[in-house]
């Protein structure tokens, strides 16, 4: 576990190096110095838990949460070793009454509602920048149809758990992506909170003034909905200047 440097978060675990969604935003988890063909094979850490053990009594005192994962998935699409070793680690903190938030582009395994620890103290997101399978083939080709998410993530909040989605990195239309986040907040409106954040550009010959006008207008939009109906809504730093 290590203190996350992303606003949203406390701490973090990565308990998997690689992952298999092959997904062609900016990975800042890969970073290049791992193969690409390498990243895309990923391997359980093996001894996750012994690790585990011995770092939640030394650290439990300054922990208000743990956030799995920022440079793999916890629920990795098709891979069962990972989801059983993410589950072992959820009910490994809950048991020390150590919340966690969990995020995917894989599906939660809403088929076994009861095999998800303790409704009432995790937070289940999935990752959803936009509603069309096309736009996932294109951007994040191993990971999880659309539908399978959504779908997966509403049986949740039907059942009492605590729901959240990330619409990042939310892509400029002009690179693919939706022309509005409207499509993607009708989704979701059983969500108890809501993180938006744009994708940062580089040599994409965008203009920086209209990038920020339409970024600022998406903010803007998630924003309303979230207030409409009750839902906590997070804007990432950066994302309307």
């Amino acid at each position: 576990m290590y203190r996350s440097k992303v606003e949203y978060a406390d701490w973090c675990l990565n308990h998997v190096q690689g992952c298999a969604h092959g997904c062609t935003y900016p990975c800042y988890a890969r970073r290049g110095w791992v193969p690409k063909d390498e990243w895309a094979n990923p391997a359980v850490v093996r001894n996750a838990l012994d690790l585990l053990r011995r770092e939640i009594p030394r650290y439990r005192d300054r922990i208000k949460d743990v956030h799995l994962c920022f440079s793999t998935d916890p629920f990795m699409y098709s891979f069962r070793e990972v989801e059983w070793l993410t589950l072992e680690i959820l009910r490994e903190l809950n048991s020390y009454g150590i919340p966690c938030s969990v995020l995917t582009k894989g599906v939660h395994p809403a088929a076994k509602i009861r095999a998800l620890p303790r409704a009432g103290i995790n937070s289940y997101g999935i990752t959803l920048v936009s509603t069309r399978e096309e736009f996932r083939r294109q951007w994040e080709p191993g990971a999880a149809p659309l539908d399978e998410r959504t779908d997966a993530l509403r049986r949740l909040s039907e059942e009492g758990f605590r729901t959240w989605v990330s619409m990042e990195p939310w892509v400029h239309p002009v690179l693919g992506g939706d022309d509005d986040v409207g499509g993607v907040l009708s989704a979701i409106p059983f969500a108890n909170r809501i993180v938006f954040g744009r994708l940062n550009y580089r040599d994409h010959g965008l203009d920086p003034r209209e990038v920020r006008a339409y970024y600022a207008d998406q903010a803007q939009k998630v924003i309303a909905f979230c207030t409409r109906r009750g839902i906590d809504c997070h804007v990432k730093r950066g994302t309307m200047q």
